[in-house]
């Protein structure tokens, strides 16, 4: 017996083939939950239940209306993640080397936190319109999310590291380049995956309320107007699947990107031990 061979695996690693069952049930669960609750309601009007909804979904997914909302919305949120993320990163960076930057951009994340999301949407209705209005509604909320992700990456650099780099004289560029950037990737990464989830949430409110001419929201406040409860969770329902199939697709990148950058560092190691 080699050494080690004995020792049990980690409790995840064992459990790791169990979760896509766990979470089927957990969705069959949830699913039962609502088909109880609309029968104790007794009323499609307050409380439609799950096989009237999904009949209503279908029936809405092949119009042409239901599909230009769905694209409308989704690009809605990829512009608020690609002007978001570079911009909360780059200042997340740059508060977390200096201290000065840190305390100007203080106030600023302060105000935004303090603020209620649904003031923000409205004053920025007053300004720029609805189309406008929802991407710079999710860049509010996001930018924050990322810079203070990034922010504490750079803290997390080892001081070593640090003082190593300003030794050898290395150009700033070549320390944010080659220091900076690996230590706060997974920060990088951990905050996209929240920002996305935001981002969808926050696109979606603002559409309800400022009601774009193509939006998932528009949909559910029509809806909603007309006391058509079915295809207000009908909407609904597409919202959450388009917010989980692009939280699916992110994770997917992300794992390809990990276990690239893993075959990248043993490729280098393997190198390393030939030498």
């Amino acid at each position: 017996m080699t050494p080690g061979s004995g020792k049990r695996k980690p409790r995840g690693a064992q459990g790791a083939g169990e979760s896509p069952l766990f979470g089927f049930l957990g969705i069959l669960a949830l699913l039962l939950l609502w088909e109880g609750a609309a029968r104790m309601m007794g009323s499609a009007l307050l409380l439609p239940g799950p096989l009237p909804v999904a009949r209503r979904l279908i029936a809405l997914a092949g119009t042409e209306r239901f599909l230009r909302a769905l694209g409308e919305s989704f690009f809605r949120v990829i512009r608020g993640i690609l002007i978001s993320v570079p911009l909360g990163v780059a200042a997340g960076i740059a508060a977390g080397i200096d201290r000065r930057v840190r305390a100007f951009l203080s106030p600023l994340f302060s105000v935004i936190a303090a603020t209620p999301v649904m003031a923000v949407i409205l004053i920025l209705f007053l300004w720029l319109g609805p189309e406008q209005t929802t991407v710079f509604s999710a860049f509010l909320m996001v930018f924050p999310v990322m810079a203070a992700n990034t922010q504490e990456g750079v803290g997390r650099v080892d001081g070593g590291l640090r003082e190593l780099f300003r030794v050898y004289g290395l150009s700033p560029g070549e320390t944010l380049r080659r220091l900076y950037i690996p230590s706060v990737m997974p920060f990088i990464l951990g905050g996209l995956r929240s920002s996305l989830s935001l981002c969808w949430k926050v696109v979606v409110a603002a559409e309800v309320l400022v009601q774009p001419l193509r939006a998932l929201g528009t949909g559910m406040q029509q809806a909603k107007a007309l006391f058509e409860t079915g295809e207000l969770f009908a909407w609904t329902a597409a919202t959450v699947a388009a917010a989980a199939l692009s939280q699916a697709l992110l994770s997917l990148a992300l794992s390809l990107y990990r276990r690239r950058d893993r075959g990248g560092r043993g490729l280098l190691r393997g190198r390393g031990e030939k030498r």
